[in-house]
């Protein structure tokens, strides 16, 4: 079989393993266009969210189809755990990594890694249909610690073979605990700094990883993040960039009072 023109680009997983930290964008308008801008200004990678998105798997192939082409990888946030239905269509479509919303145990991390270990077909896009047989070993497996009773159970969660990363969200563990949109809350932080010490202590046990994942916000400075051991970091979303640029715009032709 002719691989020469085999895609030799680093993975997102190798990345990470190999001490880079990446930094990255959600996409929940499911544009290609707007993956491809993002793509364009040097995002390290697309997380296409399904799970708080306005569209599913058919609606995601042309944006990892504009990423593929600007050479950015794409991480997929399945809207389920607990089925491996979305998880491996997500892999067959050629994501490089899989976000699995609200993992709870250590049991349903051991699941969410099983559904990443089957055999990619000859037929799927990730396997560059059946030229590349092995794509599944760099799939990055992050888990998302977002209730009270995952902090609780993070180190176990994070000590769960195959998992790749734990991703950390305040915005999340704020709604756990009745005080959404307000990852500030000094409760909040506290879970946080739980989860951080835990997980960074299971990969110090571990020899490596897991790694550890945030879903930032932009008071929070890179600075922050790089000191408390992060490697993939995400803060901003395709709509709230617009929307913020759109009312920057119209407040800057607004204030010269002319109209």
């Amino acid at each position: 079989m002719d691989t020469a023109n085999k895609n030799t680009s680093p993975t997102l997983k190798s990345r990470i393993q190999n001490g880079d930290v990446v930094y990255g964008m959600s996409l929940l308008t499911f544009s290609p266009t707007v993956a491809e801008i993002a793509a364009l200004a040097a995002f390290d990678f697309v997380l296409i969210d399904m799970e708080h998105g306005h569209g599913s798997l058919p609606e995601a192939l042309p944006c990892l189809h504009a990423l593929a082409a600007a050479k950015t990888p794409a991480i997929i946030r399945v809207p389920d755990s607990s089925s491996s239905f979305w998880a491996r269509k997500a892999i067959d479509l050629g994501a490089q990594g899989i976000v699995f919303p609200m993992i709870q145990s250590p049991q349903s991390a051991a699941k969410a890694v099983s559904f990443c270990r089957s055999p990619v077909g000859p037929a799927a896009r990730a396997s560059r249909y059946g030229l590349d047989g092995e794509c599944e070993k760099d799939v990055l497996v992050i888990c998302q610690v977002e209730s009270p009773e995952a902090v609780e159970c993070a180190e176990e969660i994070a000590a769960v073979e195959g998992v790749d990363m734990i991703m950390v969200g305040p915005l999340d563990l704020s709604a756990g605990i009745g005080c959404l949109r307000n990852p500030k809350d000094e409760r909040v932080m506290e879970m946080v700094d739980c989860v951080e010490k835990k997980v960074l202590g299971a990969a110090r046990k571990q020899g490596g990883g897991p790694f550890l994942g945030r879903f930032g916000t932009a008071q929070d400075s890179p600075e922050i993040y790089r000191d408390r051991g992060y490697r993939l970091i995400r803060v901003n979303l395709d709509v709230a960039l617009f929307r913020n640029a759109c009312i920057q715009d119209v407040n800057n032709f607004k204030s010269t009072k002319l109209f």
